[in-house]
């Protein structure tokens, strides 16, 4: 029972990051997992259920609002099909050791990947780009892109599906920041796409963790359940809550878990 009450608790947090960072959650999902007992593989492949479960909810309640384009989330989403499958069979294929280090690496990424995300943000704000989210898609189309729209979201999509995959995460921490870098997107249009291409990285990435075994069906359901009630008042209420709080507070939970991971890893190296 206790355990139950900590997968809720796990996921209703997880649901409340998906909806005011754009991500899936996993890298707070999946820690907690591990410490309750799971191996890092069947961790990795029950948060993705729990991650499809949290940004289906999420992105049903942009789309009723009007805030969703769905050729866009397609166009970012679609190359995560092929990707996640080979970041699946990595880790299924993984050492236990490798895949607990890598992930405290990439948890580590994803401190960095905040701060850079928050660092755009707050240049797209300087630049206007809260007023420009009034102007027609034509006008804001217009901006300067470093590259081609189309090879940008294949290059963005690619890339997190391959981490759904490999770590059990929606991918939305790299999709964010790089949709505003490469694409010019304002700052809530790429959060709110980012969710809505997780619904299909994570779509794909649970679909190949259950045909290797990976996943744990009740585990997933409970932490996607607890998700769907964090997403909802996410999405209405914690952007009124301080920028700087939030992700000094959650980069911080980011450093705490990698330590974790490594000392597992540690652990498992040595009991190999």
């Amino acid at each position: 029972m206790g355990n139950v009450a900590v997968l809720l608790a796990v996921g209703s947090f997880a649901g409340v990051l998906a909806g005011f960072l754009g991500i899936g959650g996993g890298t707070v999902m999946v820690p907690v997992m591990v410490a309750l007992g799971l191996s890092g593989v069947e961790a990795v492949g029950t948060s993705t259920l729990a991650i499809l479960i949290i940004s289906l909810g999420g992105s049903l309640q942009n789309w009723r609002m009007g805030f969703l384009k769905i050729q866009n989330v397609l166009m970012l989403g679609l190359p995560s099909v092929v990707t996640a499958f080979v970041g699946t069979a990595l880790a299924s294929y993984s050492p236990e050791y490798l895949l607990l280090g890598f992930f405290g690496l990439f948890l580590l990424v994803n401190i960095y990947l905040i701060g850079l995300k928050k660092r755009v943000v707050a240049q797209a704000s300087l630049q206007g780009a809260d007023a420009a989210e009034t102007a027609d898609s034509a006008t804001i189309s217009q901006a300067a892109q470093p590259m081609n729209p189309a090879l940008a979201r294949i290059l963005i999509g690619g890339t997190a599906g391959l981490l759904a995959g490999l770590f059990g995460v929606g991918g939305g921490v790299v999709m964010v920041p790089l949709q505003i870098l490469l694409l010019r997107e304002t700052i809530k249009v790429a959060i709110q796409t980012s969710l809505g291409a997780i619904v299909i990285t994570a779509l794909s990435a649970c679909g190949w963790h259950v045909l290797q075994g990976n996943v744990v069906p009740l585990t997933g359901a409970l932490l996607g359940l607890g998700g769907l009630v964090g997403v909802q008042g996410s999405t209405r209420y914690l952007p009124k809550l301080p920028d700087p709080s939030v992700t000094l507070m959650f980069r911080a939970l980011l450093a705490l878990f990698s330590l974790f991971f490594f000392y597992r890893s540690w652990t498992s190296l040595a009991a190999s």
